[in-house]
């Protein structure tokens, strides 16, 4: 959301002599958007200007019908006259009511605070859906249709197709004319869809491109999505309309959905509901309709012979059937459709256009193989250490060269196996072009490490490890029809997280030109962050590529094995994260909506909040916290990095129920709801029960401050108390001062019971990393006294050095080495921003910098190029981590990027002034001297926020560049000797223009910086 404000353009605040204008107009937070469905649509648009310190003052939207209609005179839809005004941001439309299928137009003028003209935007349009929940109204008569006496989970994916003749408009040649034509389309199930024999697309980058698995995944018996699509260029100049679909299991029909209310042990129907409507330029209208009586016809005796999203995808090209998407193919063998009850057994669902930018493939970010190897067999299994030995490699066909491998063609036969190695652990599907004969089998395999000669490995070393997959084939099945010129396939039903991709055949094949397609639905990118460290910035390029993988139509856990669930305590830790990167704000706010109806269908009293969602798979009853708080933190979180409160305004209800629940459950006693969970996988145990109390507390306090924000006061109030009687509650009950000591007991209760390859003799510890981090951030002590003392024992803690283990002999920390973290799912985000804001910063770059276990540079030394789930999953001594819970593309601890935006880079929101009106300014410089040079940029609701610092003169001096978007201003926190020092050019900071000075304390300089960019130099020392 925070980036769809800007709509794809990169609105840094203008450059010397750039004319002042208005760009990014976006409605419903993106920019020209199709399938609104809003009765009220949120604008959102950005002002540019070469001056410093220009605000807006006042704007003026005008909507029409046409684009020649966007005058004051002529604007036949809303005129919002000129507002005085410096919101900018989810501004909501206040016209006329607006009609269904329908694209108006509009555009804003603004005005500074002076009353100035900045300008008036380019016009931009949005279009309306079909502006209806209940799938009736709006839709003609479309019902879900799928192929008559089709057995659900039998052979073969059910292909639909209809035919009909276009409207005669009158043009002489007996052809229509045309004005626009869009599809509307949904599935219980996945689809691939085509119009007159071409595939739909989406634009893209400049061009078009593909979705992977759309309509998405929802609970199927509380919501459902329609997409909308132009096909306007696909239907002109044709006099026959064909509407042709394949229908994948997708998360409706399979193992996935195993324990979800929507679930079928004899699988369930798939289904299709869409409406074609073309408008013709004499003004009438026609309509195309999936109906069981209206002559469309079916069969599922196509190439598409087996999909599943855990399984993958077979296809057999002898069973095409060539020209079935088009005009004139003969359909008379196929069966008739019928009507699929679907509405009959859940009639309350809601049927709704998907509000955000879909799940697709991703161009720019293809991979070409970087190494290809051919096995011949497997040698060695008496002398290796595992038993399994290591393949034997055929050095004439093998391609270790990169720029080699990316194009090279390479040759297997019956009993071989070629392994590509793509060079980066990604999620989508694979490319590749066959050569071979007719019948041959060809299989994919797809998996994230190759085995090595530990006791861990599954096969022999130089294989693909697919052991951590569990149950899931992961395979992509081809069966060749012989064609003497190649034939090319990629699946379009199912979806891989992979480097590696190990390929055998039944008979000699050729495989050209494989390419690992990347599917994200994090399609927009809007931060970055860089350093003079290579090994920081691939952390950073580690975490961003988890994020595309685990961006998918809902925020996975990981892409790989049988699980790929929207785990919402991954998601809630990593959020701040996530919108950092990425135009996410919508998929965030969907994604809650989706938590909202877990909560009501799978949580305890219609109330909890769920670990997963969407689906009932893992679902756990009894003690959530720290993943069912997701559904209040994911709010918070979206209306602090996006500034648009309709997030907390939607959910409330749900939030408070949620709360109330809780107290309800534990009483007076003020406990939280207990937690299965706990710290995830940390090193260091901590008590489960007291994270189920820490995270009470957060959230209570969390709803205090949304609560006042939203015209709640009074609730808001409520809150507070609340978090007093928390607060007071857990000191009582875990904090000990007696002696002149304090100490977390944070051994009070068992950790996580359900935690996969944990020691059963590990016990929870005092004074553990996270508890200690938790009850700094909370404020969970009494006096300031206390808080230096805490303050000393995380940093003794984190230290780990020979006096601190000496004094711990029993802790788990001295196994590991000194400067080391030792937190899990739920401590990992809060780690390094708490010891920074403790004035620990040099502890924060330590962690940063190691690379001993546990680190976050751990895995990046031993080969990662995502994020793993364990902070041991794999090390070249010891080889694979405990294999019941062991992904390689797991995103959780990625959630350190949000400290590398924020302290290192210095690009902090400031909680009183959500979406970066007002924002926070600080770079932290690196104590430890390994970064000497940073720069990073987040693209605003109001513009590209730049903050870019490098050291100089042998660390005694700072250069900064920074760019203050037009409409926001920051205040400035930049270390410096003494306020003199502080200079634009040559003149004092003090004394620039758009600078206003506050205060020289401790070797920091405050100063409030209005819009525009500056470069400023200090004296370190």
């Amino acid at each position: 959301m925070v980036g769809a404000v800007g709509g794809g353009t990169n609105a840094a605040a203008a450059a010397p002599g750039e004319a002042d204008t208005v760009t990014g107009l976006t409605a419903e937070h993106r920019r020209d958007p199709l399938g609104v469905d809003a009765d009220r649509p949120r604008f959102g648009w950005r002002m540019r200007s070469s001056a410093r310190g220009r605000s807006q003052g006042a704007y003026q939207i005008l909507v029409a019908s046409s684009p020649d209609k966007l005058t004051v005179a002529r604007a036949d839809v809303w005129d919002s006259g000129r507002v005085r005004s410096a919101d900018s941001v989810a501004v909501r439309y206040a016209g006329k009511p607006l009609r269904a299928s329908t694209r108006y137009h509009w555009t804003v003028t603004v005005w500074d605070a002076e009353g100035r003209p900045v300008g008036t935007a380019s016009p931009a349009f949005f279009e309306t859906g079909l502006m209806s929940t209940d799938g009736v109204r709006g839709w003609e008569g479309a019902q879900w249709i799928g192929m008559k006496g089709k057995t659900p989970n039998s052979a073969g994916a059910p292909m639909l197709r209809k035919e009909v003749e276009l409207k005669d408009a009158g043009s002489g040649r007996n052809l229509p004319r045309v004005r626009e034509a869009r599809l509307y389309v949904s599935a219980l199930g996945v689809y691939e869809a085509c119009v007159n024999g071409r595939r739909l697309t989406v634009p893209q980058d400049g061009g078009t491109t593909t979705e992977l698995l759309p309509p998405g995944w929802t609970n199927y018996d509380a919501r459902l999505n329609y997409l909308t699509y132009d096909v306007t260029d696909l239907v002109t100049r044709e006099s026959d309309v064909t509407l042709a679909v394949v229908l994948g299991n997708g998360w409706y029909n399979g193992r996935i959905s195993d324990g979800s209310t929507y679930y079928s042990q004899d699988g369930n129907v798939l289904a299709v509901k869409a409406k074609l409507l073309i408008r013709y330029t004499d003004g009438t209208a026609q309509t195309v309709v999936t109906e069981p009586d209206g002559g469309w016809k079916a069969t599922d005796s196509g190439p598409y012979r087996a999909d599943d999203i855990y399984d993958g995808q077979t296809y057999d090209a002898r069973m095409e059937l060539p020209g079935w998407t088009a005009h004139g193919f003969d359909d008379s063998a196929w069966s008739d459709v019928e009507r699929v009850a679907f509405d009959d057994k859940y009639p309350d669902v809601q049927l709704l256009a998907y509000p955000g930018e879909t799940a697709r493939l991703m161009p720019k970010w293809d991979r070409r193989p970087e190494s290809i190897t051919v096995a011949t067999g497997v040698t060695g299994q008496d002398g290796s250490p595992n038993g399994k030995g290591r393949i034997v490699v055929d050095p004439a066909r093998t391609v270790t060269d990169p720029a080699k491998a990316a194009n090279a063609s390479v040759t297997i036969g019956s009993g071989e196996t070629v392994v590509f190695d793509m060079g980066q652990n990604m999620v989508g599907v694979a490319r590749y072009r066959l050569r071979g004969p007719a019948g041959a089998r060809v299989e994919f395999r797809f998996g994230e490490m190759l085995n090595d000669d530990s006791a861990g490995a599954d096969g022999p070393e130089g294989s693909v490890y697919r052991a951590n997959l569990r149950s899931a084939k992961a395979t992509s099945t081809y069966i060749l029809k012989g064609d003497r010129n190649g034939e090319t396939h990629q699946d379009s039903l199912t979806f891989y997280g992979f480097r590696y991709v190990s390929v055998t055949a039944t008979d000699t094949v050729t495989v050209t030109g494989l390419t690992g397609k990347v599917a994200t639905s994090a399609i927009r990118e809007i931060g970055t962050v860089t350093t003079n460290d290579p090994d920081i910035n691939r952390l950073a390029s580690n975490i961003r590529w988890g994020q595309r993988g685990n961006y998918l139509w809902v925020p996975t856990d990981c892409p790989q094995r049988d699980e790929r669930l929207g785990w919402t305590g991954d998601t809630q830790v990593f959020a701040t994260t996530g919108l950092y990167n990425v135009d996410a704000g919508v998929f965030l706010s969907h994604f809650q909506e989706t938590v909202v109806d877990s909560a009501v269908i799978y949580g305890e009293d219609k109330a909890q909040f769920t670990g997963v969602a969407p689906g009932g798979r893992y679902n756990f009853p009894g003690g959530g916290s720290g993943w069912a708080d997701a559904g209040v933190i994911v709010p918070w979180t979206v209306w602090q990095m996006t500034g648009d409160a309709t997030v907390v305004k939607d959910n409330w209800p749900a939030m408070t129920r949620y709360l109330d629940w809780i107290r309800q459950q534990t009483g007076d006693t003020y406990a939280g709801q207990g937690s299965l969970t706990g710290d995830w996988l940390a090193p260091q145990k901590t008590s489960a029960q007291m994270m189920s109390d820490i995270y009470y507390g957060y959230s209570t306090r969390l709803m205090a401050r949304m609560a006042s924000a939203i015209g709640r006061p009074e609730e808001g109030k409520a809150y507070d108390r609340l978090f007093g009687r928390i607060k007071q509650a857990f000191i009582a009950k875990y904090l000990s001062t007696g002696g002149g000591t304090v100490t977390v007991r944070s051994s009070l209760g068992e950790a996580s019971p359900i935690e996969p390859g944990a020691d059963p003799n590990q016990k929870t510890e005092d004074n553990s990393q996270s508890a200690l981090l938790w009850v700094l951030k909370l404020g969970f002590y009494e006096t300031q006294a206390q808080r230096r003392v805490l303050v000393g024992l995380l940093a003794d803690n984190i230290g780990n050095d020979e006096a601190y283990k000496a004094a711990h002999p029993n802790s788990s920390r001295v196994r590991y080495a000194e400067n080391t973290l030792s937190v899990g799912f739920l401590g990992v985000n809060v780690l390094a921003p708490v010891l920074t804001d403790e004035g620990r910063a040099d502890l924060a770059y330590k962690l940063l910098h190691q690379d001993a276990l546990p680190s976050w540079l751990y895995s990046a030394k031993n080969g990662a190029t995502t994020v793993w789930e364990r902070w041991n999953s794999y090390s070249t001594e010891d080889g694979f981590g405990p294999v019941s819970m062991n992904s390689f593309n797991h995103y959780a601890y990625g959630a350190i990027m949000e400290w590398m935006y924020a302290y290192m880079a210095g690009i902090a929101r400031d909680p009183e002034s959500p979406g970066f009106k007002h924002f926070l300014l600080q770079p932290h410089i690196d104590p430890t001297g390994g970064i000497t040079q940073v720069s990073a940029s987040h693209e605003s609701p109001y513009g590209e926020i730049r903050s870019a610092w490098k050291l100089e003169d042998r660390g005694r001096d700072i250069v900064y560049d920074v760019v203050v978007p037009a409409n926001s201003e920051a205040t400035l926190r930049l270390p410096a000797a003494s306020a003199d020092s502080v200079r634009e050019g040559r003149t004092p900071l003090a004394r620039a223009e758009g600078a206003r000075f506050i205060a020289q304390t401790d070797g920091l300089y405050v100063c409030r910086l209005l819009s525009g960019r500056y470069r400023i130099t200090a004296k370190l020392r």
